[in-house]
């Protein structure tokens, strides 16, 4: 396959290096041509642009991967699909589901497939967690517990992530939106969001915290917590059934080795049996998720995760942020009761 790298950051760079053999790159696009220069250097090939409208029409490409802002997201992959290129753009994919939705009618007109980058599906343990869920070793699934967090760094609020114009939103939408695809996987869509986002710690307008319960049609609940304020990196899924307990800790790197931990209930309950798995090897999710996007392509199937399940994770997103609009708007309400009553 022929494609296309629109924004040539470090996740541009990690879908490079992600390519399965024999696929070449023809654009290397992003508004600061020194890096898309420098993603042609390291490919051998291709051309660099800073317009992704010539990125997306060259007749060359098959295929684009977009990698951009937030906000860019759905009006790139929105120009790549009316064009008939199949695309793999990254999480959250939009900032919102009406962007997402325009997106698909454009990819029923063209038949252009398009997954959205949700990387922690090929996570060793999460694939070890789906094949026992699926197998059934958990018996009927009653919750899930989520909780995933990074510290920001010095400058974190001054960066395009604390500008709600660029990303649509606080980190809810950054790495929340993991947590609640997870969720989903093993409890379907949810019909019930509860939950908040807050600013406790990094002074800018977006939420560095949220807190989410949500729940499907059948009333099993995941309870999740995202955090910008977790000084400890942290990532931990625990999936509960009747019968057994899975829990998923770690990502590699600062968020320590990656582990499955299988906890079966025995017939007399107490102590469970244990067994453990390690994922020590690195990271190899993204190069998984490319090599399945490829054989979706192949194979003329849809996409999963696509835009289905990312106007799911959107939608949940979007509840959440609508009550606090709401919130801060009848405290504003409120204050202006206060003074009208004050000078009567």
């Amino acid at each position: 396959m022929n494609y296309a790298i629109i924004g040539c950051g470090l996740i541009g760079k990690k879908r490079l290096a992600g390519m399965p053999e024999g696929s070449r790159l023809v654009v290397a696009c992003d508004t600061n041509l020194a890096r898309a220069e420098e993603l042609v250097k390291q490919a051998k090939c291709g051309r660099a642009v800073t317009d992704f409208h010539s990125a997306v029409s060259d007749p060359q490409v098959e295929v684009v991967f977009v990698s951009t802002l937030n906000s860019t997201l759905a009006p790139i992959t929105l120009a790549a699909v009316q064009q008939g290129k199949h695309v793999l753009v990254e999480k959250p994919g939009a900032v919102s589901v009406a962007e997402l939705e325009a997106v698909e009618a454009a990819a029923r007109k063209t038949g252009a497939l398009v997954r959205v980058g949700y990387n922690h599906r090929f996570h060793p343990a999460c694939l070890k967690a789906v094949e026992l869920f699926r197998g059934g070793a958990l018996g009927p699934m009653m919750f899930v517990r989520g909780r995933y967090g990074q510290g920001g760094r010095i400058g974190y609020e001054k960066e395009w992530r604390a500008d709600p114009k660029l990303s649509g939103g606080g980190e809810l939408i950054d790495q929340g939106v993991h947590l609640i695809d997870l969720a989903g996987i093993f409890l379907g869509e949810f019909t019930t969001v509860e939950g908040h986002a807050a600013t406790y710690f990094w002074k800018m307008p977006v939420d560095d915290n949220a807190f989410l319960s949500l729940r499907n049609a059948s009333g099993h609940t995941a309870w999740l917590h995202v955090s910008c304020s977790e000084w400890k990196n942290l990532f931990s899924l625990e999936i509960y059934g009747r019968d057994a307990k899975l829990h998923w800790e770690g990502l590699g790197g600062s968020y320590g080795v990656e582990r499955l931990t299988y906890y079966k209930m025995l017939p007399q309950m107490g102590p469970p049996e244990t067994t453990i798995w390690e994922f020590p090897r690195g990271d190899e999710s993204w190069k998984i998720e490319m090599t399945d996007f490829f054989e979706d392509i192949r194979l003329k199937r849809a996409p999963v995760p696509g835009l289905k399940e990312a106007k799911e994770a959107l939608a949940v997103v979007e509840r959440i942020y609508k009550k606090a609009e709401s919130g801060k708007a009848g405290k504003r309400e409120s204050g202006n009761i206060g003074t009208k009553q004050a000078r009567i």
